[in-house]
């Protein structure tokens, strides 16, 4: 597990921009330097400024099939203020172990992330203990534009509106301020897209028919479809208006698909979106057998919808994949209706679940890595990640598509300690990850001997 000046990656299946070919991968410090094709790797000798003979470590990767890092640009790892949850050392441990070399957090913290200084707080938090390439959210309110309006794009992923109260009370609802921030925003604008009004009015609905004790059958009823809809159509019409780049996050429903830009590559699109792994695995058909583990915000919906937004990223009106990783305590879970969190941990198992899906014949694998690594580094100007090119950073994941693991209490690495996979047997394995050519993580083992780094973007 000790890092070398450089190793090799030998006879690896590399899938990589749209091409899945065998291939060998020079990697020296945090960087990739060369890309061969077998069998002349590159050369694995190399001299030391003394003249001394240095070996570079060979991996055979024979039969294996390396990618890009995955890039999840939507989690919540509870840090600061909700660290019994979870925290940014925790799940990005959870993260490295399958496969995710970058994340970005969202600012539903204790305190809210909704000034540039808790911000580079947050900054600072990570680089002592997060394994993993992080950036941070700036959260918009109905009264922090200054605060937008300064932000610097090059070092900050994005403003997250929540457009749905759906955690806390930062649901942005007064029309100037929401309009303002469409206007003003140097960022890319993600947006949580709810609509409250008619949430509101189902939930008294099914008070009267239940009181309390609302089935939690009744969340994709309650959080419906039309609320959804509503609320993305109202942020794409400001988008259109003021000509924001707007990022829809965790499309739940086939209404909502056909307003995104289709038919153009993703450099040429203002509106874009993204659907989360627990959408496409999951349909309202699963509640009855895991409850309030998968009540999620916005919420799982029909088979229908399921299928819809699978089809959606197949024919590139979805652009990515991501998880929306929000653990709760299993006490926190088992309450009523009411008064039961939404979210769940889902970091660790969102590329096998993707490689799973694969493997059912949904999804092609150059797919699964357009849409969870190149697309996130090109929607958000990632600096030399989400590709294996050379020059790029070395994040990269090693995974074997042929050695089937069940998902246990025992090998679940949320602080939080359950997934909703729990049970589930996956086909797939993530066999090693390298964050900026450090093996982060490693058939089991975890090196934490290196930390991850700000992710920087360039919209220069």
């Amino acid at each position: 597990m000790h890092d070398m000046k450089g190793f090799l990656i030998q006879n690896a299946t590399i899938v990589n921009e749209g091409r899945i070919f065998k291939g060998n991968v020079l990697v020296e410090g945090d960087k990739i330097v060369k890309i061969t094709s077998p069998p002349s790797p590159p050369l694995l000798k190399e001299r030391g400024p003394g003249g001394e003979v240095h070996s570079i470590q060979v991996i055979d990767a024979t039969g294996k099939y390396l990618l890009p890092g995955v890039i999840d640009d939507q989690v919540h790892f509870r840090e600061p203020g909700l660290t019994a949850k979870g925290d940014l050392y925790t799940e990005s441990r959870a993260a490295v172990a399958g496969g995710v070399t970058s994340f970005m957090d969202m600012p539903n913290t204790n305190p809210k992330t909704t000034t540039l200084q808790l911000l580079e707080e947050k900054n600072e938090l990570a680089a002592g203990k997060s394994l993993a390439n992080y950036a941070f959210f700036l959260g918009a309110t109905n009264d922090n534009l200054e605060e937008i309006r300064k932000a610097d794009s090059n070092r900050v992923c994005g403003v997250k509106v929540f457009m749905g109260a759906s955690t806390g009370n930062m649901l942005v609802d007064r029309e100037e301020t929401l309009q303002g921030i469409f206007a003003e925003s140097p960022l890319l604008i993600a947006v949580h897209s709810e609509d409250e009004q008619i949430i509101q009015a189902n939930i008294r609905s099914y008070r009267e028919r239940y009181g309390e004790e609302v089935p939690v059958e009744a969340h994709p009823l309650i959080r419906s479809a039309e609320a959804c809809y509503r609320s993305s159509e109202r942020a794409v019409r400001l988008a259109g208006k003021y000509g924001s780049r707007l990022h829809i996050l965790h499309l739940s429903t086939a209404l909502e698909v056909p307003l995104l830009d289709r038919g153009m590559p993703l450099s040429e699109k203002k509106v874009t979106g993204e659907v989360c792994v627990h959408h496409l695995w999951f349909n309202d058909r699963d509640y009855p057998r895991l409850g309030a583990r998968i009540k999620w915000n916005p919420a799982i919906k029909s088979k229908e919808d399921q299928e819809a937004l699978l089809a959606g990223l197949l024919d590139g009106s979805i652009d990515l994949v991501a998880t929306d990783h929000a653990p709760h305590l299993p006490e926190e879970k088992a309450r009523p209706y009411f008064t039961c969190p939404s979210g769940g941990p889902l970091i660790q198992h969102s590329l096998v679940a993707m490689l799973e899906l694969h493997l059912q014949g949904k999804i092609p694998l150059e797919s699964v890595v357009q849409k969870m690594s190149h697309n996130v580094a090109d929607l958000y100007h990632i600096e030399k990640r989400g590709y294996i090119r050379e020059g790029c950073q070395a994040d990269l994941v090693l995974v074997d598509l042929h050695i089937p693991w069940e998902v246990t209490r025992e090998n679940i690495l949320y602080k939080c300690g359950w997934s909703p996979f729990e049970g589930t047997t996956f086909q797939s394995s993530v066999l090693s990850t390298w964050v900026n050519g450090h093996l982060a993580y490693h058939q089991g083992i975890i090196d934490e001997s290196r930390k991850g780094e700000r992710l920087l973007f360039h919209y220069d």
